[in-house]
This record gives structure tokens, C-alpha cells and sequence, in this order.
């Protein structure tokens, strides 16, 4: 017996946007909604209209997208009480937005109703079905967002399915139950949908979980294989509190280990570039712990484990990372063995010879190094410079021969000014340069840049996108060594160097020289 599709509903324009520090754009939002559709998304949420001008301006903007395949919905609510809904201002500027679907919430526990809407349950369920009725009327297909539902099963089982039937009289295309708090087990989650799934078999079930409990893949995957065709989530878990049910982990999981099919399942190599889309657009660092998009999902750093996968790639790993646009990584640290080295060097692009001396003397200036306080991790760029110079390849691009750093604070009032000075070869010709900045790295890294700028005009591409520090055997105080790990990128590839020394400026000097030397071995390569 074949199962039945799924299919996707995304509210990571809407629900989503309400996580902290997540915000979009109107250009944000259409750029995201064409996304969505080419990957196959089924129901994109667009916003609440009527809440905010920018979503009023999406919805006016989405009319306009020339969509293949996913519908645009607006959110919104039940009629007021005791009023007619055609006389609702929420429920017409629902319909003014003009989408082709309307998505609605209503009361189902009547803890909701009784004391936060203090309308009579009769009531409750004459506005459900009364503003169903209204937007199928007139043209909308209808998804039934039952908010609450599960606790409100749990606490009157008679009358949350009551809710339910106002909504299939008034004429839902579909009733998504909600595990609005995000705090429904497994079990319990199945038993309700399963409950709603045999009793409404002419109406399509969906479910809509967030994960306050840390299980909304879980009760999400749980409700799909209760009964219900319909998934409502966020992507890379977006969302109120701590998020939503994450659809970057229930797609995959739907298709590749429970047999699912859904409109988007040919498109599952795309997955990881959509998740990085978001949090590119969200302005949030992408994690890197995620489940099957993220950086260490495929990523092995123990020698027999990185050995083993070499040589079976599923002994380590469940699925193939290219399935979801991942990839296979291996870490080079004190843990690394020969067969880590040799993958890392082979994945760099660098050929090292498995039964040459050099092997393992690399490795034991790797251990050596990370002993000291350098860690290449994050780093892939400094450890492909130090493999080059190790193997006798690396051609550097200037030759270093002294910086100066000046810190300076005129007044109490005045901020801090920095200074630096560098004297770099260049093709045996000396550069000297100037330059300041509030701060000693910024003033550093544009010493060097003016340096070389002439010489190399492609380094203006290069920016530095992040600087972090960490102190370490921070028992030696204002002594202590530094590490220093800086993201750069220039438009089309993003890489990580490190520095460490006990002086910090000293090691961020490092890190920022690899950053360059990487950028120009990269645009020398093409």
C-alpha cells in the first residue's frame, strides 16, 4: 500500500519573523517566496495583513510573482464575537490581500475561550464556522488552523472535536492541528491526530508543532504517520520562543527514511542552499550542529572514524550528504592519523604522498601546533596554506618584514584611535605603509591592504566577515594565549584562518596574512 503525499506548508514568512532577531524585508520576503516555489514548497505564508505595513506590501508585491508551483497564503483569525463576518475588518482585509489561500486560527481549548476571548463556547464554535463559510464564499481555499488544539483535546476532548466540525460545515479544505505551546509528547500528539484523522476521513488533517519541548520534528513526523497529509513548519526552525517545528529536518526525514513522497522531493540537493539562503537574508549565523544542512553534519574528526568512512562512507554516516547538498569534511586535529591527514589534504586539494617521511612529520607539526594553541577546525584556509609550506609548494605572494601598532587615547571624552605601519616586499620591491582605524586590527588589515593594493587590485573583493577571540589556560590573566579565527569572504568563497600567540595582536596579524595569501592563492589558481 502505497502512503499517501504530504505536502508542505511554510510559515517562515509569518511565524518565523515572530523568533528573535529575525526580520525581512519585503524584497527578503519575495526573494524567499521564489525560493520556495522552485524547491517545491506547497503553501507559502506570506504575513498577517493588516498587522503591518510590510506585509500589506508583500501580499501587493506577490501578486506579481509568477509562481510555478506553491500558493501564497494570508493569516489570519476567526470573526470577532458577536459579529456578522462579513462585517469583520480583519476577515475583509484578509480577503483584499487577494491570495488564492487563507489560512485562519481559532479557539479550540476552552480555557481560550472562556477567559481570554470571554465569549460563550456556542459562540466560539458559530465563529469558526461562520468565517469559514465567509471565505469559502468567496472564493478562498481554506486551511483551518485549530490553535491549541491538542491541549484542548487533552482537556475536553468532546469539545475540541466540536471546533473542528464547526470548521468542516463552514466548508475547511483542511484542518491543521496546533501544538501551539510546543509542549506535546509523542504519544499523546499521535493519539489526538490519529482521534481527528478517522473521524473527519473526508477532510484533509494537517499538523503545525513548535518545539518548546525539543521534540518538534518529532511530534511533527509523529502526526504525518497518525493520518495527516499536511505539515506546517519553519525553515532552519524559525519562530516564536525558541521556534517552530524545523522543515529543514521534517523534509528529509519524510522522504529519505519514512518513504513519504511530496511535491518537493526531487529537489532534496537543494536543501542545504536554501537553509544558508535564510539565514543569509535572516542575518543569523547558520548551525552548524543542524541536522542534514549543517556544516558539521557529515563532518568526522576521529582517525578511525575518518578511516572507516573513507572506506565505507555509510559505517559513519546515514544518509549520503549529497542528497541534501551536503558534504563530507574531516577534521585535522591532535586527533588526526594518517588516514585524516590524507582525506583533509585530498579535500584542500593538496597531494600528499601516504607512505612518504613527510606524512608523518606533518602530523606531528599539526599536534605540535594545536599544542601551542592553533586549532583548524574552522580554519581550512590556514591549514591549506601550512600543508603548501610543509610539502615545499606554497609561492608567497609578498614578503612580510615588520609591523608597528599604536593604540592611542587623547582625552577621557575622545575615542580610542589606533595606528599601523608595515613594511612588506613585493617582487623584491619594498612597500611602507599608514594607516589608522578605531582599532589596532582594522588599522592593521588596512595597512596591508594599502600595501599590496597596487600590486593586487582583486583584494578590494575581500572582506572580513567575522572576528572572534578566545582566551586560552586563561590561569595566566592578562598573559594568557589568544586564538584568533576570522571568517573572510570575497563574494564567491568563504573561508576561515586562524592565528594564536600570547600577544593578541600578534595573533590576529597572523590570522588576517593567511586571509590574504589564501584570497590571492585562490584568484592565482583561476
Amino acid at each position: 500500500m502505497s502512503k499517501a503525499k504530504v505536502f508542505i506548508y511554510d510559515t517562515t514568512l509569518r511565524d518565523g519573523t515572530q523568533g528573535e532577531g529575525v526580520s525581512f524585508s519585503v524584497t527578503d520576503k519575495l526573494r524567499i517566496a521564489k525560493k520556495f516555489d522552485q524547491f517545491g514548497i506547497d503553501y507559502i505564508e506570506g504575513g498577517w495583513p493588516g498587522s503591518n505595513p510590510r506585509d500589506m506590501a508583500f501580499f501587493e508585491e506577490a501578486k506579481k510573482l509568477e509562481l510555478k508551483h506553491a500558493k501564497i497564503a494570508a493569516f489570519g483569525s476567526t470573526r470577532r464575537g458577536n459579529l456578522a463576518a462579513k462585517d469583520d475588518p480583519q476577515l475583509q482585509t484578509l480577503l483584499h490581500a487577494e491570495t488564492p489561500v487563507v489560512t485562519i486560527f481559532g479557539k479550540t481549548w476552552l480555557l481560550h475561550v472562556t477567559e481570554v476571548l470571554r465569549v460563550e463556547p456556542e459562540e466560539n464554535l458559530r465563529m469558526i464556522e461562520d468565517s469559514v463559510r465567509f471565505l469559502k464564499e468567496n472564493g478562498r481555499e481554506v486551511i483551518y488552523d485549530a490553535e491549541h488544539f491538542y491541549d484542548g483535546y487533552t482537556d475536553s476532548p468532546e469539545y475540541a472535536l466540536k471546533t473542528l466540525e464547526a470548521a468542516v460545515r463552514g466548508g475547511a479544505d483542511c484542518l491543521a492541528l496546533c501544538d501551539t505551546n510546543g509542549g506535546m509528547m509523542v504519544g499523546a500528539l499521535a493519539s489526538g491526530t490519529q482521534a481527528v484523522v478517522e473521524k473527519f476521513p473526508d477532510t484533509q488533517v494537517g499538523v503545525h508543532c513548535h518545539n518548546d519541548a525539543g521534540v518538534g520534528v518529532a511530534v511533527s513526523l509523529a502526526g504525518i504517520e497518525a493520518g495527516a497529509t499536511h505539515v506546517q513548519g519553519t525553515f532552519n526552525g524559525y519562530g516564536e520562543r525558541v521556534g517552530n517545528a524545523n522543515l529543514t529536518t521534517i523534509i528529509p526525514n519524510l522522504r529519505l527514511k519514512l518513504g513519504f513522497e511530496m511535491n518537493c522531493s526531487g529537489n532534496l540537493e537543494n536543501l542545504r542552499d536554501i537553509s544558508l539562503f535564510l539565514s543569509d537574508l535572516a542575518n543569523q549565523s547558520h548551525d552548524k550542529k543542524a541536522p542534514y544542512v549543517g556544516l558539521s553534519a557529515f563532518t568526522h574528526k576521529g582517525g578511525a572514524h575518518a578511516d572507516a568512512t573513507k572506506k565505507v562512507g555509510h559505517s559513519y554516516e546515514h544518509i549520503k550528504p549529497e542528497k541534501v547538498g551536503n558534504k563530507q569534511r574531516v577534521l585535522v586535529s591532535d586527533m588526526a592519523g594518517r588516514s585524516s591527514l590524507l582525506m583533509k589534504a585530498q579535500e584542500l586539494g593538496v597531494n600528499i604522498d601516504r607512505d612518504s617521511p613527510e606524512t608523518k612529520a606533518i602530523i606531528e607539526k599539526l599536534k605540535e601546533l594545536e599544542y601551542s594553541g592553533y586549532e583548524y577546525e574552522s580554519a581550512d584556509a590556514s591549514l591549506r596554506l601550512l600543508l603548501d609550506k610543509l610539502i615545499g609548494q606554497h609561492k608567497p605572494h609578498f614578503e612580510f618584514e615588520g609591523y608597528r601598532v599604536i593604540v592611542e587615547k587623547r582625552s577621557p571624552d575622545e575615542p580610542t584611535t589606533s595606528e599601523a605601519t608595515i613594511k612588506v616586499n613585493v617582487d623584491g620591491e619594498p612597500h611602507y605603509t599608514v594607516a589608522e582605524s578605531s582599532g589596532p586590527v582594522g588599522a592593521l588589515d588596512s595597512a596591508l591592504r594599502l600595501a599590496l593594493s597596487k600590486t593586487y587590485p582583486n583584494l578590494e573583493d575581500l572582506e572580513l566577515k567575522d572576528y572572534k577571540v578566545r582566551i586560552l589556560a586563561s590561569q595566566a590573566g592578562a598573559n594568557s594565549k589568544t586564538r584568533v579565527l576570522i571568517e573572510s569572504a570575497d563574494g564567491e568563497e568563504i573561508w576561515g584562518t586562524v592565528g594564536a600567540s600570547d600577544n593578541i595582536i600578534e595573533a590576529s596579524w597572523q590570522a588576517i596574512r593567511d586571509s590574504v595569501e589564501y584570497k590571492l592563492m585562490l584568484d592565482g589558481n583561476k
